[in-house]
């Protein structure tokens, strides 16, 4: 199973929607048969790598994947008829699938064919592998990654706004790396009009993501870079219902999407409900959403629980400051948690950086 999952890490970034899964084939005698990973959307899946790859030496054998075979006709056949036409006799299954087109159908389907099935060895791991799609198929959001460099005393730009370079250049290569896997890079308004971003991976990574602005009134520049560049990916606005018509055809004439996003959350009445927001990318089918700044958006999320996940760089520069930008604004917790809510998390050295990422739990 530590096999198959070492496969499945290799389809993250090219197989969303979808899930990542590794599956391994072996004998009696733990020889391997046959290996594989769904590698990209649309494509077999794990299972029928392995079953490929074994040939007719599948018979009489046990399988192990990640994830639950699945039981449905999608883009390709369901992977449980699959395994049971192979004469597969035992199935070792890390993690029950929570979609619910599947939801134990498969596992059900090999067990009505006398397949005998294992379910949780290493379930865990296998639970973190597929976290975002897990939430987006069961929750109807995204995934939400957030990012931001700052200084050792905790601050993403000086009083008068500047804010590069904070991070060194490997930071920076990391960002692009983590970039190169999103489905969508996004961005307050403040910081688009302040920073002028490309948010763009470089060198592209495994997918395109979308370049979203929460802009409740539409101001985008049609001369900033990011419309000048919208050959290269998508630009999406999001915007308030109250926003200026004429702004919102100006963008759309550019080749802008535009989406208006009422507020229902009891914020500030002309801001888009950011939760209604991420619903949307999730309808369509986004998975992971990076979240790259200002303190006010990151501070709008973390208030509605919307971070998942943190990426943090932290130079060793100091600049001081009561009136320098931190990176979470809004309200912010009432008291400090008894325990951290960064779960496994990871800290390593870039040069002169710290890089900081983890799962973010929130107090109860």
């Amino acid at each position: 199973m530590q096999r198959a999952l070492e496969l499945a890490r290799h389809g993250t970034g090219s197989v969303e929607p979808n899930p990542a899964v590794g599956s391994v084939i072996v004998d009696d005698h733990l020889q391997l048969i046959g290996e594989g990973y769904h590698q990209q959307c649309g494509g077999p899946h794990a299972e029928i790598h392995a079953l490929q790859m074994a040939g007719d030496q599948s018979q009489g054998k046990t399988i192990y994947v990640t994830l639950e075979p699945c039981c449905h006709q999608g883009k390709t056949g369901p992977c449980s008829q699959a395994l049971i036409r192979a004469g597969i006799k035992k199935a070792v299954i890390a993690m029950r699938d929570p979609a619910p087109h599947v939801d134990g159908g498969g596992i059900e389907e090999l067990k009505h064919a006398g397949i005998q099935v294992d379910v949780g060895l290493l379930e865990s791991e296998a639970q973190a592998l597929v976290r975002p799609f897990v939430k987006r198929v069961t929750e109807g959001l995204p995934w939400i990654h957030a990012k931001w460099a700052m200084t050792l005393d905790g601050k993403i730009a000086t009083r008068t706004g500047h804010s590069q370079w904070i991070s060194n250049p490997r930071s920076r290569e990391r960002v692009h790396e983590l970039r190169g896997r999103m489905d969508g890079i996004m961005v307050g308004q403040k910081t688009a009009t302040a920073d002028d971003p490309l948010l763009t991976a470089r060198p592209p990574g495994k997918r395109i993501p979308a370049r979203i602005v929460i802009d409740s009134q539409a101001r985008l520049s049609i001369q900033s870079q990011l419309v000048q560049t919208i050959a290269e990916a998508p630009v999406i606005v999001v915007a308030h219902t109250s926003a200026s018509q004429e702004k919102i055809i100006q963008l759309e004439q550019a080749g802008v999407e535009v989406l208006q996003i009422p507020n229902t959350a009891g914020e500030i009445e002309s801001q888009p409900d950011l939760r209604l927001c991420m619903q949307e990318l999730a309808r369509r089918e986004m998975t992971n959403i990076l979240i790259e700044g200002g303190g006010s958006l990151l501070g709008s999320c973390f208030d509605q629980r919307l971070i998942d996940e943190v990426h943090v760089f932290i130079a060793p520069k100091i600049i001081g400051g009561a009136e320098a930008v931190t990176p979470i604004a809004g309200r912010g917790l009432d008291m400090i948690p008894e325990l951290h809510n960064l779960r496994e998390y990871q800290v390593q050295q870039l040069d002169s950086d710290l890089y900081v990422c983890g799962r973010l739990e929130y107090p109860a």
